[in-house]
């Protein structure tokens, strides 16, 4: 016994719609492409964020000795009944603050360098997710197309597609 099976069209029948599977495929690389370019710039910008944390912590625990050896060293003149036995200490101690001043000034600048990579970042990965939906929103309207025959659906598919890999690209290059 044969069994026929039909799918409805012919071969080659509806050339308009194998164009629309053409242009969801091509929409659907897109997607992942921008999906995944979202996804790299989301964790660079939690590195650099981390990175920031930890430089600004370390910036705080330089102030914090800077403060420690100024504060020793007032105490120092205050106590000191021999001023000349004191000198050496007090010197040392005002030496330490003034490294500890300069240190934390190179390491704000670096935490602040790695703020503004976290920022850029995060910058990037909003226009990639903005990128993102407009190309999914783009995968949906062409989709459309196969329930109701309406090639309004494939050019509002293909604008949002468009607009998407667009802002992608922005997004990649900025």
């Amino acid at each position: 016994m044969e069994v026929e099976i039909h799918a409805g069209h012919a071969p080659g029948a509806d050339g308009f719609g194998q164009s629309v599977g053409i242009l969801v495929g091509i929409i659907g690389i897109l997607l992942a492409v921008v999906t995944i370019l979202g996804h790299r710039e989301h964790t660079a910008a939690v590195v650099h964020r981390t990175e920031a944390n930890d430089q600004w912590a370390y910036y705080q625990a330089k102030k914090i000795r800077e403060h420690t050896a100024e504060t020793a060293n007032s105490l120092l003149d205050a106590l000191s009944s021999d001023p000349q036995k004191a000198a050496p200490v007090a010197s040392r101690l005002q030496q330490d603050a003034m490294r500890y001043a300069k240190d934390a000034e190179s390491i704000q600048k670096v935490a602040e360098e790695r703020d503004a990579e976290s920022a850029h970042a995060e910058a990037r990965a909003l226009r990639f997710d903005l990128g993102e939906g407009f190309l999914e929103l783009g995968l949906v309207l062409s989709s459309l197309y196969f329930l109701s025959r309406r090639r309004l659906f494939v050019g509002l598919g293909a604008v949002s597609a468009a607009v998407g890999t667009v802002t992608g690209v922005v997004g990649l290059l900025t």
